[in-house]
């Protein structure tokens, strides 16, 4: 997945998987792992940029969903 709305979309049919009992509950929680690992990772790219006072744009942030 290239963007947070990729992600969210994912993580959206992962739930609905679960939900419906498609996907095991451990592997959910896997993915939902990865997915909190880069979110976390941007969460970091942010707090540098804004410590450097910068603005920049992030490609898994910025998304041309509209």
């Amino acid at each position: 997945m290239k963007n947070m709305n990729e992600l969210r979309d994912e993580l959206s049919i992962v739930f609905a998987g679960l939900k419906n009992g498609s996907i095991k509950p451990g592997e959910a929680a896997e993915m939902s792992n990865v997915a909190g690992k880069m979110i976390n990772s941007a969460k970091v790219q942010i707090e540098y940029y804004a410590l450097r006072k910068e603005q920049p744009k992030i490609a898994f942030i910025e998304s041309n969903d509209k």
